[in-house]
């Protein structure tokens, strides 16, 4: 069973950060990359809906 040893160092990982306080500097990078992304995502959705609208001024 490969599974139970894996949880149990992924356990371990976590109480060690928890521990030392680096949970938080964690769930703050992956906070902020997430944020990055929906950024991103929504820059590109604005960009689309502009192009979008060209396309159709031309064509018309």
């Amino acid at each position: 069973m490969i599974v139970p040893a894996v949880q149990a160092q992924s356990v371990e990982m976590a109480d060690g950060f928890r521990s030392s306080g680096k949970i938080y500097v964690v769930i703050g990078v992956l906070c902020i990359i997430f944020v990055g992304i929906i950024i991103y995502l929504i820059s590109i959705d604005l960009k689309l809906n502009k192009l979008e609208k060209e396309i159709n001024k031309t064509n018309h």
